[in-house]
């Protein structure tokens, strides 16, 4: 039995570099294609975690704390920062061209042969140990070197730029989450308001179709309005819960993780807008970090055309090759021989391209063309970020009168649902002018929350679009 199980060990072992080779696309175009593989990568899929996420469930979060929570987890961030460290390594791969390259050789060889003679052969056997140093420098090359180290020093610049930006971006994905939790939150307490208000009227219409003051259609119209505000409610407890998921994941938890966060009414909201949108240009243009990538790739393109320029002349290098031998010699009915040398070579090679019909002028044309394509990308990318800015802009501007406005709704529409209910009481108005004023105050409660999470929304919006969240001063740094 050990044997067979064996050799069933050897036999899996030796098929599974066939497995992989194995592989095959879709039978057919028309059914789902599954197999082995498919099982294993999800078994892998089940059984990798999350790591632990550093959460307190009974702690109210403010929008910094859930800032640096996400910028610390969020994945995103992780990935971005990796590529950077990948990049600056490509850089010290550029830089070491200027440094010679040495490297060491060790050989043993054993050479037997037959060795003619007259007419006979004799055996002569040749053990050689070798150690050998190979030393090769670049003494000059026209700057080819130096440009490759400068468009990968450019090429790091443009990673940090694209790490930042990311961080703007986790940042901004956090703020929206945070505010459409706010605003849903907020929405949830006006459409409990507008329910007890609907319950109201459906209480009074009742009441007063008891004591014969009231029709059936008046009773009905008030509960159909209690089922609307009821229906309204649920509607917005299910994109409360989609806005929560949305901000644990933008913290890189998972989307169930519950969140306390604090109430809309105890979150400051800004009255009017500081400086003008010339200077919010200004600092977008000053401290975009999509726009200093462009201009990072720009360094690239310049110093991948110094080099291809390059290639029209001459390189000379240096090269030492020393080598350490001690050879053995033995001949058939004759002794051992031995001897021991340092042998090796010095030499200097210049390498010059006379013709390869046309490659470098056509990479040199091709060089050209990049630098001015990243020219025009700084200058699109110029235009879009004023754009951005100026809609940002005038959003907030809007924003701020809506929020205005909003508030003057909601006093007059909480007055006129007071005064229709009161002149209802008392058989002055009919149930139409009720449901009508509840329906009215409770749009003006919607609107009033969107109003004033807008301001905030879109005052993030302006923030990030100008690169102020990135900046050192840009909030306060959590505990």
């Amino acid at each position: 039995m050990r044997g067979h199980a064996q050799k069933a060990t050897l036999c899996s072992i030796l098929l599974a570099p066939f497995s992989v080779f194995a592989q095959s696309p879709p039978a057919s175009p028309d059914r789902p294609w599954h197999s082995a593989v498919e099982r294993q990568i999800a078994n892998e899929a089940r059984q990798s975690h999350r790591p632990p996420f550093p959460l307190d469930p009974d702690k109210i979060y403010s929008l910094p704390e859930l800032i640096n929570l996400a910028e610390a987890h969020n994945p995103e961030t992780r990935v971005a920062w990796e590529n950077a460290r990948a990049q600056a390594e490509a850089l010290g791969i550029a830089a070491s061209e200027l440094y010679p390259a040495l490297s060491a050789v060790a050989l043993a060889s054993v050479d037997r042969s037959e060795i003619p003679f007259g007419s006979q052969f004799y055996r002569q056997t040749i053990p050689d140990f070798q150690v050998s140093l190979d030393l090769s420098y670049t003494i000059f090359d026209f700057g080819a070197r130096r440009e490759r180290i400068d468009a990968e020093s450019a090429r790091l610049l443009s990673a940090n730029f694209a790490f930042n930006d990311i961080h703007r971006r986790v940042i901004y994905q956090v703020e929206q989450a945070y505010y459409r939790l706010l605003s849903t939150a907020g929405q949830e307490a006006a459409a409990r308001a507008s329910l007890a208000n609907a319950q109201t009227v459906q209480q009074a219409s009742e009441e007063r179709l008891r004591n014969g003051l009231a029709t059936l259609p008046d009773v009905l119209e008030a509960r159909s309005a209690t089922a609307q505000a009821q229906y309204d409610l649920e509607a917005v407890l299910g994109a409360e819960q989609i806005a929560r998921g949305d901000l644990a994941t933008g913290l890189g938890a998972s989307a169930t993780t519950m969140i306390r966060i604090q109430p809309l009414s105890e979150v400051p909201t800004p009255e009017s807008l500081s400086g003008t949108v010339e200077q919010a240009i200004d600092r977008a243009l000053a401290q975009r970090p999509d726009l200093e990538r462009e201009l990072a790739g720009v360094r690239v393109a310049n110093a991948e055309q110094k080099e291809a320029r390059a290639a029209f002349y001459p390189s000379l290098g240096f090269r030492a090759s020393p080598t350490a031998e001690s050879a053995f010699l033995h001949q058939q009915a004759l002794p051992w021989g031995h001897t021991t040398d340092l042998t090796g070579s010095v030499a200097l090679n210049l390498n010059w391209t006379v013709f390869d019909a046309g490659a470098r002028r056509s990479r040199m044309r091709q060089a050209d063309a990049d630098a001015q394509q990243a020219e025009a990308q700084v200058s699109a990318a110029r235009d879009r970020i004023e754009d951005e800015v100026w809609t940002a802009y005038s959003n907030l501007n809007t924003a701020f009168r809506q929020r205005e406005a909003a508030t003057a709704l909601l006093d007059a529409a909480t007055q006129s649902y007071s005064a229709a209910l009161e002149s209802y009481n008392y058989g002055v108005r009919n149930l139409l002018d009720v449901t009508a004023a509840q329906k009215v105050l409770a749009q003006a409660r919607f609107s009033d929350v969107l109003a004033r999470t807008q301001v905030l929304s879109t005052l993030s919006d302006l923030a990030f679009y100008a690169a102020d969240s990135i900046q050192a001063n840009a909030r306060k740094p959590g505990p």
